[in-house]
């Protein structure tokens, strides 16, 4: 994967998606489901996304939630909503699972700087 210059103000949901797909794979794939090590999972895939987020070298705050949860038959709903610069802002959800659990990462893209015309918010 090619990383983006310094200064670069695009939230590429791509460069985000590979690196939280990196985090999981890392985290979780050979695991099962173990309510004793849900903790540490989520806290090692957000640090993981952190630390790959930070070697992008771009002007955002981010924020980045994890949820885990086992498979058990139950559904799992999640929404969010934003009102922000649509124009340098984003966010990027990836979804994924294995026989025993369910985990959803959601990371959000605040830029720095905002767009000269503030760009529309929804």
């Amino acid at each position: 994967m090619e990383y983006a210059d310094v200064g670069d103000s695009e939230f590429l949901v791509e460069d985000v998606e590979t690196i939280v797909k990196n985090a999981l794979q890392a985290t979780l794939s050979e695991n099962m489901y173990n309510p004793k090590k849900v903790n540490d999972w989520t806290n090692s895939v957000i640090d993981t996304c952190l630390k790959g987020l930070q070697l992008l070298h771009k002007s955002f705050k981010y924020i980045v939630t994890c949820i885990i949860m086992q498979k058990n038959g139950a559904g799992l709903h999640t929404t969010a909503t934003t009102y922000w610069d649509t124009k340098k802002d984003g966010f990027c959800k990836v979804p994924w699972e294995n026989s025993t659990m369910h985990c959803i990462v959601t990371v959000y893209g605040l830029a720095i700087e905002p767009s000269p015309t503030g760009g529309d918010v929804y």
